[in-house]
C-alpha cells in the first residue's frame, strides 16, 4: 500500500470517529469541522483534486436544504409555529389527548419542515404546557422526541438523510410519501400506546384545567405569505416540480419583502450543517476512490441486511454519513425506501442517536427538567425494535 493511501485510509478513520463521536477528543472540533477538515486532507493527500471535490457536491441537496431553512425561518418570524402547537393543544382536553395531539402534530410538522427544526421550537412549547397544566413533562418530552423522527420519516423534506435517499435515488416526493406515510403514522400510533403502557399517568381521561396561553408572536402579514408559499410548494412537490428548483424559488420569494431584514433569515440558516453535507459529499467520494465501499457489500445483500447495516452505521457514525457510504450500493426503490428508514429510525434507539434527541434533552435540561440516557433507552429501544420490524413489513 502506496504511503498516500495509508495516509488517506487514515484521514478516513479519522474523519468518521470525529462523527460518530461528534467532534475529535482534544480539538474543538464539530461535526462540520470534522467533516471539512477531512475533506481538505483528501485534497491535500491527492486521492482527489480541488474540481473532482467540487464535482462530488450534490448541488440539489444543498440548495434543497438552503431553501426549506429560509422558509422555516420566514414561518418561525411569523409565529406559524406557536399558532399550530396552540390549535392542536386547545384540542387536548385529557394527558391522553395532549399526547396524541403532541405525537401526531410534531410527527406532520417534522415531515414538512425538517424535524431538528421542530425539535427547536417545539421543545419550550412543551415544556410551558406540560407544567401549566401541573403534568409530568418527561412523557411528553419523549413523545417529541420520538415523533420528530418518526414523523420525518415520511417526506423527502422530514429530515437530511431523506433529502439525500430522494435527491440520488431520483425518487419523487409523490412516489417517498405514497411508500412511507403509512410506516410513519403506524409508528407515531406505536409510541402513543408504548408511552400509555410506560407512564400510566399519561393514560389519563381526567379534564385537564384551561390551558394557560402560549408564549408566541404572531406577525399576520408574514404569517399570510409564508403559508401560501408553503402550500404552493407543497403543490409543486406533489405536482412534480424539481424539489431544489421549488425550493430556491420559494425562498427567493420569502426574501423578496419589507418587512423582515435578510440579515434575519440568514441568522436562522444552519449554515453548519451545510458546511458538513459539503465535506461529506467530498469524504464520500473519497471512500469511493479508494474502493472502500465494496467492503460493505455483503450488508446490503438482502433488504433485511440493508434495514440492519442502515440503522447500525446511523449509530455508530451518525444517519447522513451513514447514506451516503451505502448509497452507491443500492439500486432498487424498495432499497432506497429501506436505507431511508432504517438511518431515520435509527434516531430512536438511544438519546445520542440523533441530533433532535439532544436538542429536546439540551432545551429541557435549561429549564431543569432531566431526561435521562436510561430512561430513553427503555422507550427508545422497543420502539426502534418495533418501527423497523414494521417498515421491512410493510415495504
Amino acid at each position: 500500500m502506496a504511503m498516500g493511501e495509508a495516509l488517506s485510509l487514515l484521514v478516513l478513520l479519522l474523519t468518521y470517529l470525529g462523527l460518530a463521536l461528534g467532534g475529535l477528543p482534544g480539538y474543538r472540533m464539530n461535526r462540520a469541522g470534522v467533516a471539512l477538515a477531512g475533506a481538505s486532507a483528501l485534497v491535500l493527500l491527492g486521492t482527489l483534486d480541488l474540481e473532482e471535490a467540487w464535482a462530488a457536491l450534490d448541488a440539489e441537496t444543498l440548495v434543497f436544504l438552503f431553501g426549506v431553512m429560509v422558509l422555516n425561518a420566514h414561518l418561525a418570524y411569523a409565529g406559524f409555529f406557536g399558532w399550530v402547537a396552540q390549535g392542536l393543544l386547545r384540542l387536548a382536553r385529557t394527558p391522553l389527548a395532549l399526547l396524541l395531539f403532541l405525537t401526531f402534530g410534531s410527527g406532520v410538522l417534522s415531515a414538512l419542515f425538517l424535524n431538528d427544526t421542530m425539535a427547536l421550537l417545539l421543545t419550550p412549547l412543551v415544556l410551558s404546557v406540560a407544567r401549566g397544566l401541573g403534568l409530568n413533562p418527561v412523557p411528553y418530552l419523549l413523545a417529541l422526541m420520538g415523533a420528530v423522527n418518526t414523523g420525518s420519516l415520511m417526506t423527502p423534506t422530514g429530515n437530511p438523510q431523506n433529502l439525500v435517499v430522494a435527491s440520488l435515488s431520483g425518487l419523487s416526493y409523490l412516489e417517498f410519501v405514497q411508500a412511507l406515510w403509512l410506516p410513519a403514522l403506524l409508528g407515531l400510533g406505536l409510541q402513543v400506546a408504548l408511552l400509555a403502557l410506560l407512564y400510566p399517568e399519561v393514560r389519563s381521561l381526567r379534564p385537564l384545567p384551561l390551558l394557560p396561553p402560549l408564549r408566541y408572536r404572531l406577525h399576520r402579514g408574514l404569517l399570510h405569505k409564508g403559508v401560501w408559499v408553503a402550500s404552493g410548494l407543497l403543490l409543486a412537490f406533489l405536482l412534480g416540480y424539481p424539489m431544489a428548483q421549488g425550493a430556491l424559488v420559494a425562498a427567493g420569494l420569502l426574501l423578496f419583502t419589507r418587512r423582515l431584514r435578510s440579515e434575519r433569515y440568514f441568522l436562522r440558516v444552519d449554515w453548519e450543517l451545510l458546511v458538513m453535507f459539503g465535506g461529506l459529499f467530498v469524504v464520500t467520494e473519497g471512500v469511493r476512490r479508494l474502493g472502500l465501499a465494496e467492503a460493505l457489500t455483503p450488508l446490503a445483500e438482502t433488504p433485511l441486511g440493508l434495514l440492519l447495516a442502515a440503522t447500525l452505521l446511523s449509530l455508530l457514525i451518525s444517519n447522513v454519513p451513514a447514506v451516503l457510504l451505502l448509497a452507491p450500493l443500492v439500486g432498487e426503490e424498495r432499497s432506497w425506501l429501506l436505507l431511508a428508514g432504517g438511518s431515520t429510525l435509527a434516531g430512536n434507539l438511544t438519546l445520542l442517536a440523533s441530533v433532535a434527541n439532544l436538542i429536546v434533552a439540551e432545551g429541557a435540561g435549561r429549564e431543569g427538567v432531566r431526561v435521562g440516557f436510561a430512561e430513553h433507552l427503555r422507550f427508545g429501544l422497543p420502539l426502534t425494535l418495533l418501527n423497523l420490524a414494521l417498515l421491512h413489513a410493510l415495504l
